[in-house]
């Protein structure tokens, strides 16, 4: 008895290939938090280096040298300096990044040619330099500020001392926080280290400097 050509075949037999070839890229429909993270690095660690360092330079003075007149100079070159440096350093940075994704961007050209106009688009979108040094001048400026303003209204050395003291510690709080919340960081987390750190830095530089003074160098 001949088999029958008509007969269907079972379902476990049946391996229909319909499944598609193109594949699906499944887009964020939110911000990209990455995106954030060069202008986010400048802004935050200029405002906490220059938090720190202006309100570390006046507090390890101020052990050896209490008088208001002088701790304001010492933050107020601290300030100055630090702005400077944190500009400087981040021009070059920035600059040697835009330079090397630059030169990769000409070798894809090279390798795989596009139109005119979509080269210029991916020059237009590398780092800028100059905003990058401006952004971490400022932010360190801003930082650095806080102490200061503090320290001027103040004449008594050890409520000044205080006024500092607090302010920075809300202010380091305050600016881990920010930084955290931004990046989709944990909040809490990012500004308790935020504000261990800077308390390590504050006080070794105070008892490095009241070590010094007794020794009457």
């Amino acid at each position: 008895m001949s088999s029958n050509n008509n007969e269907k075949p079972s379902f476990n037999q049946v391996k229909p290939n319909i499944t598609p070839s193109i594949e699906i890229e499944h887009e964020s429909d939110g911000p990209d938090y990455s995106k954030r993270a060069q202008w986010l690095r400048a802004a935050v660690l200029g405002a906490n280096d220059g938090l720190l360092s202006v309100a570390s330079l006046m507090i390890g003075v101020g052990a050896v040298r209490p008088d208001p007149g002088t701790m304001a100079l010492t933050g107020l070159a601290g300030l100055f300096g630090g702005a400077c440096s944190m500009a400087l350093g981040e021009l070059v940075s920035v600059w040697a990044q835009r330079d090397a994704e630059l030169a990769q961007l000409l070798r894809d050209q090279e390798a795989h040619p596009s139109p005119p106009g979509s080269m210029e688009d991916k020059k237009r979108a590398l780092p800028s330099p100059l905003c990058a040094a401006a952004a971490s001048a400022a932010a360190f400026a801003a930082g650095g500020g806080v102490p200061l303003l503090v320290a001027a209204f103040i004449k008594s050395y050890k409520a000044r001392l205080v006024s500092v003291l607090v302010t920075v510690t809300l202010a380091l709080f305050a600016f881990g926080w920010l930084g955290a919340v931004l990046g989709k960081a944990p909040a809490l987390r990012s500004s308790i280290r935020v504000l261990v750190g800077g308390w390590i830095a504050m006080g070794v530089t105070f008892g490095l400097t009241k070590l010094v003074g007794f020794t009457g160098i």
